[in-house]
Formats: structure tokens, sequence, C-alpha cells
């Protein structure tokens, strides 16, 4: 993998050891590592450069580790940067909030390093992906400008969260075929469903029907949800 910007990893880890650790193992997956151990030398480091993804614990000498992505996630220059929160809150209420702080994925201690990984190696993949689709898809009156991340009707823009882009982009690409839940799911959200059940899904095409003002998306009940108009990147 290369070591180019776009894989980039802010790290933030009190444990000296474990810093080390994941550190290493990161480098060897072939991503470049920046360490910090306190909020306020991550929060330096955020202001000075760019990256591609956070790795986060939570409970840290000088604050909460959550404070991280509420900033990421408010301000717009930065706000499509991946976080993974890395921490022994293991309560369900604990999850739930790293979720609703604006993680795209939460981790608990004990963990595999292995699986850590693998979880690195399928975001920095949306990353590779996204640039891939550096253009514009349209369907109809509906728009996607890649590049800048925004969806426009009839010339106007459309207000859409992050996850709903990211959906709509995911239906755009499989347009004309079946999508499952849980393919949505593993591809949107990134996780096994413990605490984003299906009904996370339902939910967000609804919305996303809602502020699109469009037919095109279909339950195909039991299988999924379909795009059925065409989609023409260019």
């Amino acid at each position: 993998m290369k070591n180019e910007s776009a894989q980039k990893i802010l790290l933030l880890e009190d444990d000296e050891s474990l810093n080390r650790g994941i550190s290493l193992t990161l480098r060897k997956a072939g991503y470049e590592v920046v360490s910090a151990f306190t909020l306020a030398k991550a929060q330096e480091y955020l202001a000075k450069g760019r990256y591609s993804l956070i790795i986060c614990d939570i409970t840290l000498p000088d604050g909460s580790g959550l404070e991280i992505g509420q900033k990421v996630r408010a301000a717009s220059e930065i706000s499509d940067t991946y976080i993974i929160y890395l921490t022994a809150l293991d309560s369900e209420i604990d999850i739930v909030n790293g979720y609703e702080s604006g993680a795209d994925d939460y981790m608990t201690k004990p963990f595999s390093l292995m699986v850590l990984v693998s979880k690195v190696n399928a975001l920095m993949r949306r990353i590779d992906n996204a640039k891939e689709y550096e253009s514009v898809m349209t369907c109809g009156e509906i728009e996607v400008n890649c590049r800048e991340m925004k969806v426009y009707k009839g010339g106007e823009e459309i207000a859409l969260s992050k996850k709903e882009l990211q959906l709509l982009v995911y239906l755009w690409e499989n347009a004309g075929r079946i999508v499952s839940k849980e393919n949505i799911l593993e591809h949107i959200w990134d996780v096994d469903g413990q605490f984003v059940d299906d009904n996370t899904v339902t939910v967000n095409i609804s919305r996303l029907k809602n502020k699109l003002g469009t037919e095109e998306i279909s339950n195909v009940r039991g299988l999924g949800y379909i795009w059925s108009g065409k989609v023409i990147r260019r």
C-alpha cells in the first residue's frame, strides 16, 4: 500500500506501549502514522494537517476523545475524515455515544490488531474507491458532484447527511441491481449489526427518498433495495 497523504493516520492513545504497538503494526501495513498521547497534542496535529483516518481513545488524561469526533464532524473542511474509537468503554450507551459523536467504527479493548488493520484497510479502500469517482453522476434532474460531494436537483443543492450521500452513491453505483440491507450496512456503516440494525437502513432510505423527492428507489421485499433510474457518469 502506498505511503501517500490519502493514507495518513492520526493515532491518539495515551498508553505508550499500546500506542507503539498499533503504530508499528499500521506502518508495517503501509500506512503513515502520526502518534499523539494527549487530546491537546492531537488537536495541534489536526490544526496543522489533514488525515484520512483518526484512531482515538476516549478516556484521556486531559479530556474525552469524543471531543475529536465532534470537532471533526463540525468542521466542513475535514468532516469527511474517518474515525475509529478504540476504548475500554464497552457499555451499550458508551457505544451509542461514540457513534453519535461521529464514529465510523467503535472497537472495545482488548482487541485484535489483525481486526483493527482489517477495519483500517476497509476504510482506506473507500477513500481509494472515491478517487475513481471524481466526476459528476446524473439521473434525470438529480446530479451528484463526487468531487465536491454535493447533490443537486434541478440546479438547487439538496442537503444530505454524510451517510445519506454515501447511500445514494452506493445505490447509483449499483443502479439496476438489488442491494441487500446487509450489504448496505457493511458498505455504508461498516458494522456487524450489533448496535446498528437493518431498521437503520429503512429509515435512511426513507429520508433519502423524501429529500430527493423520487420514486426511483424501490423496496424489493425480502431482498433489499434497487435504484431503477438510469445513472450517467461523466
